[in-house]
């Protein structure tokens, strides 16, 4: 089996690593291209996470569509109703499996999202 890294990071993490026919996207959080959490609370920072992923998808070559699983972190279970309305959006049919839950952070954001997409070589 082969193994890729895609993109760099300030912390010692790959964005995305391809293992074979799997594409694992590291926890991303709600940092725009600017380096700055965006402001709107968790609807804004749901859809710049969703972003990131895209973009850490793309540069191994896959998509949303390609997403098998994701693991959400949650800061206050009290958004779960408001992300989940923004995350179906994003996965409208066939939605991949997940697993959510409400923890603390490292930073001052309100989510972060891993995930796992298959996309055969």
């Amino acid at each position: 089996m082969t193994k890729q890294h895609f993109g760099a990071s300030h912390v010692p993490l790959s964005p995305a690593v391809r293992a074979g026919d799997f594409i694992y996207v590291s926890g991303q959080v709600p940092v725009g291209a600017d380096g700055k959490v965006v402001a709107g609370g968790i609807d804004a920072e749901t859809r710049q996470v969703m972003q990131n992923i895209a973009a850490a998808l793309a540069l191994a070559g896959a998509d949303l569509s390609d997403v098998v699983k994701t693991f959400v972190i949650l800061v206050d279970a009290g958004d779960f109703a408001a992300f989940n309305a923004v995350y179906a959006d994003y996965f409208p049919t066939n939605p991949p499996a997940r697993t959510t839950l409400e923890a603390k952070l490292m930073i001052d954001i309100k989510i972060e999202i891993e995930a796992i997409a298959y996309k055969p070589l």
